[in-house]
Protein backbone atom coordinates (compact mmCIF):
# COMPACT_ATOMS: atom_id res chain seq x y z
CA UNK A 1 0.00 0.00 0.00
CA UNK A 2 1.30 3.42 -0.72
CA UNK A 3 1.05 6.19 1.91
CA UNK A 4 0.46 10.03 0.77
CA UNK A 5 3.02 11.95 2.51
CA UNK A 6 1.85 13.69 6.10
CA UNK A 7 1.41 17.26 4.55
CA UNK A 8 -0.64 16.40 1.97
CA UNK A 9 -2.95 14.14 3.71
CA UNK A 10 -3.64 16.77 6.37
CA UNK A 11 -4.30 19.67 3.70
CA UNK A 12 -6.95 16.43 2.40
CA UNK A 13 -9.16 15.91 5.73
CA UNK A 14 -8.96 19.88 6.21
CA UNK A 15 -10.48 20.12 2.64
CA UNK A 16 -13.02 17.41 3.62
CA UNK A 17 -13.65 19.45 6.88
CA UNK A 18 -14.28 22.55 5.20
CA UNK A 19 -16.90 21.45 2.42
CA UNK A 20 -18.78 18.51 4.93
CA UNK A 21 -22.79 19.24 4.61
CA UNK A 22 -23.92 21.27 7.45
CA UNK A 23 -26.46 19.55 9.96
CA UNK A 24 -30.07 20.45 9.71
CA UNK A 25 -32.80 21.22 11.88
CA UNK A 26 -31.51 22.58 15.28
CA UNK A 27 -28.31 20.74 13.98
CA UNK A 28 -28.44 17.21 15.69
CA UNK A 29 -27.01 18.03 19.09
CA UNK A 30 -29.61 20.76 19.59
CA UNK A 31 -32.49 17.92 19.04
CA UNK A 32 -30.74 15.63 21.57
CA UNK A 33 -30.73 18.09 24.21
CA UNK A 34 -34.25 19.08 23.67
CA UNK A 35 -35.38 15.15 23.45
CA UNK A 36 -33.08 14.21 27.15
CA UNK A 37 -34.94 17.54 28.64
CA UNK A 38 -38.40 16.36 27.87
CA UNK A 39 -37.47 12.77 29.39
CA UNK A 40 -36.64 14.39 32.80
CA UNK A 41 -39.70 16.68 33.05
CA UNK A 42 -42.12 13.56 32.37
CA UNK A 43 -44.96 12.74 35.39
CA UNK A 44 -43.71 9.83 37.02
CA UNK A 45 -46.63 7.28 35.78
CA UNK A 46 -44.64 7.02 32.69
CA UNK A 47 -42.39 3.73 33.06
CA UNK A 48 -39.35 4.80 34.63
CA UNK A 49 -37.24 3.13 32.16
CA UNK A 50 -38.38 5.85 29.70
CA UNK A 51 -37.82 8.75 32.12
CA UNK A 52 -34.05 7.50 32.51
CA UNK A 53 -33.74 7.04 28.95
CA UNK A 54 -33.09 10.83 28.36
CA UNK A 55 -29.41 9.70 26.35
CA UNK A 56 -30.56 7.17 24.06
CA UNK A 57 -33.98 9.34 22.99
CA UNK A 58 -31.23 12.02 22.17
CA UNK A 59 -29.43 9.60 19.91
CA UNK A 60 -33.02 8.42 18.32
CA UNK A 61 -33.61 12.16 17.58
CA UNK A 62 -31.24 12.27 15.42
CA UNK A 63 -32.32 9.94 12.97
CA UNK A 64 -34.64 12.04 10.55
CA UNK A 65 -32.05 13.70 9.83
CA UNK A 66 -29.76 11.07 9.42
CA UNK A 67 -32.46 9.99 6.69
CA UNK A 68 -31.58 13.06 4.86
CA UNK A 69 -28.33 12.03 3.20
CA UNK A 70 -27.94 12.76 0.13
CA UNK A 71 -26.65 9.56 -1.20
CA UNK A 72 -29.84 7.78 0.03
CA UNK A 73 -32.38 9.34 -2.58
CA UNK A 74 -35.45 7.44 -2.24
CA UNK A 75 -34.64 7.91 1.60
CA UNK A 76 -34.27 11.95 1.59
CA UNK A 77 -37.33 12.55 -1.01
CA UNK A 78 -39.41 11.20 1.39
CA UNK A 79 -38.20 12.59 5.01
CA UNK A 80 -37.22 16.02 3.68
CA UNK A 81 -41.23 17.24 3.73
CA UNK A 82 -41.42 15.90 7.06
CA UNK A 83 -39.81 18.75 8.71
CA UNK A 84 -41.38 21.42 8.31
CA UNK A 85 -44.71 23.18 6.66
CA UNK A 86 -45.20 26.42 4.85
CA UNK A 87 -48.33 27.78 6.47
CA UNK A 88 -48.52 30.21 3.69
CA UNK A 89 -49.39 27.92 1.38
CA UNK A 90 -52.53 26.30 3.11
CA UNK A 91 -54.34 30.09 2.06
CA UNK A 92 -56.49 29.86 5.40
CA UNK A 93 -57.98 26.32 4.85
CA UNK A 94 -58.29 23.87 7.85
CA UNK A 95 -55.82 21.21 8.45
CA UNK A 96 -57.41 18.13 6.66
CA UNK A 97 -57.77 14.65 8.34
CA UNK A 98 -54.85 12.91 7.20
CA UNK A 99 -51.82 13.15 4.53
CA UNK A 100 -53.85 12.19 1.86
CA UNK A 101 -55.75 14.61 2.43
CA UNK A 102 -53.70 17.50 2.28
CA UNK A 103 -52.30 16.30 -1.01
CA UNK A 104 -55.35 16.39 -2.65
CA UNK A 105 -55.94 19.92 -0.98
CA UNK A 106 -52.47 21.48 -2.25
CA UNK A 107 -53.17 19.92 -5.61
CA UNK A 108 -56.17 21.38 -5.76
CA UNK A 109 -54.82 24.88 -5.53
CA UNK A 110 -52.03 23.82 -7.68
CA UNK A 111 -49.65 23.35 -5.02
CA UNK A 112 -46.61 21.01 -4.90
CA UNK A 113 -47.17 18.45 -1.38
CA UNK A 114 -43.17 18.21 -1.50
CA UNK A 115 -43.06 21.63 -1.52
CA UNK A 116 -45.49 23.04 0.97
CA UNK A 117 -44.04 20.38 3.56
CA UNK A 118 -46.00 17.55 5.95
CA UNK A 119 -44.75 18.45 9.57
CA UNK A 120 -48.66 18.15 10.70
CA UNK A 121 -48.54 14.62 9.82
CA UNK A 122 -44.83 13.77 10.62
CA UNK A 123 -46.08 14.16 14.26
CA UNK A 124 -49.36 13.03 14.38
CA UNK A 125 -48.33 9.51 12.79
CA UNK A 126 -45.15 9.17 15.09
CA UNK A 127 -47.04 9.85 18.18
CA UNK A 128 -49.98 7.10 16.92
CA UNK A 129 -46.71 4.14 16.79
CA UNK A 130 -45.47 5.06 19.54
CA UNK A 131 -48.86 4.73 21.64
CA UNK A 132 -48.78 1.29 19.70
CA UNK A 133 -45.25 0.20 21.23
CA UNK A 134 -46.52 1.73 24.47
CA UNK A 135 -49.65 -0.44 24.46
CA UNK A 136 -47.31 -3.76 23.54
CA UNK A 137 -45.20 -2.29 26.33
CA UNK A 138 -48.18 -2.88 28.86
CA UNK A 139 -48.57 -6.21 28.08
CA UNK A 140 -45.13 -7.30 28.33
CA UNK A 141 -43.31 -4.54 30.63
CA UNK A 142 -39.90 -6.66 30.53
CA UNK A 143 -39.30 -7.22 27.25
CA UNK A 144 -36.00 -5.37 26.32
CA UNK A 145 -37.32 -5.64 22.80
CA UNK A 146 -40.47 -3.89 23.09
CA UNK A 147 -38.86 -1.15 25.54
CA UNK A 148 -36.21 -0.40 22.94
CA UNK A 149 -38.52 -0.07 20.26
CA UNK A 150 -40.65 2.70 22.33
CA UNK A 151 -37.26 4.70 22.71
CA UNK A 152 -36.87 4.38 19.07
CA UNK A 153 -40.31 5.67 17.94
CA UNK A 154 -40.40 8.51 21.04
CA UNK A 155 -36.65 9.50 19.52
CA UNK A 156 -37.79 10.27 16.28
CA UNK A 157 -41.20 12.17 17.56
CA UNK A 158 -38.86 14.40 19.16
CA UNK A 159 -37.29 15.42 15.95
CA UNK A 160 -40.71 16.62 14.79
CA UNK A 161 -41.46 18.19 17.89
CA UNK A 162 -38.15 19.88 17.87
CA UNK A 163 -38.31 21.18 14.33
CA UNK A 164 -41.85 22.86 15.04
CA UNK A 165 -40.50 24.59 17.99
CA UNK A 166 -38.17 26.66 15.69
CA UNK A 167 -40.18 29.13 13.52
CA UNK A 168 -38.71 28.83 10.09
CA UNK A 169 -40.09 24.94 9.52
CA UNK A 170 -43.00 26.84 9.52
CA UNK A 171 -42.72 29.33 6.60
CA UNK A 172 -42.19 29.71 3.09
CA UNK A 173 -39.09 32.33 3.90
CA UNK A 174 -37.06 29.62 5.14
CA UNK A 175 -33.91 30.50 4.30
CA UNK A 176 -34.02 34.21 3.35
CA UNK A 177 -36.93 36.62 1.70
CA UNK A 178 -36.79 37.63 -1.90
CA UNK A 179 -35.63 41.06 -2.48
CA UNK A 180 -36.48 43.33 -5.40
CA UNK A 181 -33.80 42.51 -7.14
CA UNK A 182 -34.72 38.36 -8.41
CA UNK A 183 -32.37 37.38 -4.81
CA UNK A 184 -33.36 36.46 -1.37
CA UNK A 185 -32.29 39.39 1.98
CA UNK A 186 -30.36 37.30 4.71
CA UNK A 187 -30.06 34.16 2.88
CA UNK A 188 -28.57 31.39 5.97
CA UNK A 189 -30.63 32.99 8.67
CA UNK A 190 -31.54 28.58 8.90
CA UNK A 191 -28.25 27.46 9.80
CA UNK A 192 -27.71 30.87 11.71
CA UNK A 193 -30.56 29.99 13.90
CA UNK A 194 -30.59 26.03 13.84
CA UNK A 195 -26.98 26.15 14.81
CA UNK A 196 -27.44 28.57 17.91
CA UNK A 197 -28.21 25.83 20.54
CA UNK A 198 -25.31 23.51 19.83
CA UNK A 199 -22.58 26.60 19.40
CA UNK A 200 -23.79 28.54 22.05
CA UNK A 201 -24.09 26.22 24.99
CA UNK A 202 -27.71 25.37 25.91
CA UNK A 203 -27.65 22.25 28.17
CA UNK A 204 -30.38 19.70 28.49
CA UNK A 205 -30.46 20.78 32.25
CA UNK A 206 -31.22 24.27 31.12
CA UNK A 207 -33.97 23.88 28.63
CA UNK A 208 -35.89 21.40 31.18
CA UNK A 209 -35.72 23.97 34.05
CA UNK A 210 -39.05 25.32 35.07
CA UNK A 211 -41.19 23.75 32.17
CA UNK A 212 -43.96 21.52 32.83
CA UNK A 213 -46.50 18.93 31.22
CA UNK A 214 -49.83 19.46 30.87
CA UNK A 215 -52.47 16.64 29.29
CA UNK A 216 -53.85 16.91 26.06
CA UNK A 217 -57.02 17.12 25.33
CA UNK A 218 -56.64 17.01 21.11
CA UNK A 219 -53.30 16.18 19.43
CA UNK A 220 -54.55 17.24 16.21
CA UNK A 221 -55.30 21.07 17.66
CA UNK A 222 -52.12 20.76 20.21
CA UNK A 223 -49.90 20.51 16.91
CA UNK A 224 -51.42 22.97 15.24
CA UNK A 225 -51.11 25.64 18.24
CA UNK A 226 -47.61 25.36 18.01
CA UNK A 227 -46.99 25.45 14.41
CA UNK A 228 -49.45 28.68 14.48
CA UNK A 229 -47.33 30.00 17.24
CA UNK A 230 -44.05 30.06 15.73
CA UNK A 231 -45.21 31.30 12.61
CA UNK A 232 -46.29 33.99 14.21
CA UNK A 233 -42.06 34.55 15.36
CA UNK A 234 -41.38 34.32 12.48
CA UNK A 235 -40.64 38.30 11.87
CA UNK A 236 -38.84 38.35 15.19
CA UNK A 237 -36.52 35.81 13.87
CA UNK A 238 -35.28 37.79 11.11
CA UNK A 239 -35.50 41.35 13.01
CA UNK A 240 -32.58 39.60 15.25
CA UNK A 241 -31.08 38.11 12.13
CA UNK A 242 -30.49 41.62 10.75
CA UNK A 243 -28.73 42.13 14.16
CA UNK A 244 -26.16 39.63 13.56
CA UNK A 245 -28.01 38.38 16.96
CA UNK A 246 -27.81 34.96 16.23
CA UNK A 247 -23.63 34.78 15.34
CA UNK A 248 -23.15 37.15 18.18
CA UNK A 249 -25.68 36.19 21.02
CA UNK A 250 -27.11 39.04 22.44
CA UNK A 251 -29.44 38.68 25.94
CA UNK A 252 -32.28 39.27 23.95
CA UNK A 253 -31.50 36.56 21.25
CA UNK A 254 -30.43 34.11 23.42
CA UNK A 255 -33.48 34.59 25.65
CA UNK A 256 -35.80 34.01 22.62
CA UNK A 257 -33.64 30.49 21.57
CA UNK A 258 -33.83 29.23 24.93
CA UNK A 259 -37.63 29.88 24.54
CA UNK A 260 -38.28 28.24 21.50
CA UNK A 261 -36.10 25.50 23.19
CA UNK A 262 -38.18 25.32 26.06
CA UNK A 263 -41.56 25.36 24.09
CA UNK A 264 -39.74 22.02 21.66
CA UNK A 265 -39.13 20.59 25.65
CA UNK A 266 -42.70 21.13 26.64
CA UNK A 267 -43.99 19.80 23.35
CA UNK A 268 -42.18 16.64 22.86
CA UNK A 269 -42.81 15.80 26.80
CA UNK A 270 -46.47 16.69 26.28
CA UNK A 271 -46.96 14.40 22.90
CA UNK A 272 -45.01 11.91 24.51
CA UNK A 273 -46.94 11.86 27.70
CA UNK A 274 -50.50 11.46 25.44
CA UNK A 275 -49.07 8.55 23.57
CA UNK A 276 -48.38 6.66 26.88
CA UNK A 277 -52.04 7.66 28.08
CA UNK A 278 -53.42 6.90 24.95
CA UNK A 279 -51.99 2.80 25.39
CA UNK A 280 -54.00 2.49 27.73
CA UNK A 281 -57.00 2.67 25.94
CA UNK A 282 -56.23 1.11 22.21
CA UNK A 283 -58.31 -1.97 21.23
CA UNK A 284 -55.73 -4.83 20.48
CA UNK A 285 -55.20 -4.99 16.50
CA UNK A 286 -54.58 -8.60 16.20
Amino acid sequence: MRFLPLLPLLALILIGLLVAPPAHGWWVEGHARIAEAAARILPDDVPAFFRAAGRDLGHMAGDPDRWKNKDLPHLRSTESPEHFLDLEYLDGAELPVDRYKLIDLLKQNKRQPSVVGMLPFALLEAHDRLACAFQDYRSKPEDAIIRAKCLVHAGILSHYTGDCSMPLHTTKDYDGRPDDKGGFTQKGIHARLDAFPEKHGLTAEELAREVKVEAISSTRDRVMEEIRHGHGLVDKCYSMDATGAFVTPTTESRAFVLDRCRRGVKFTAELWYSAWQKSATLPKPY
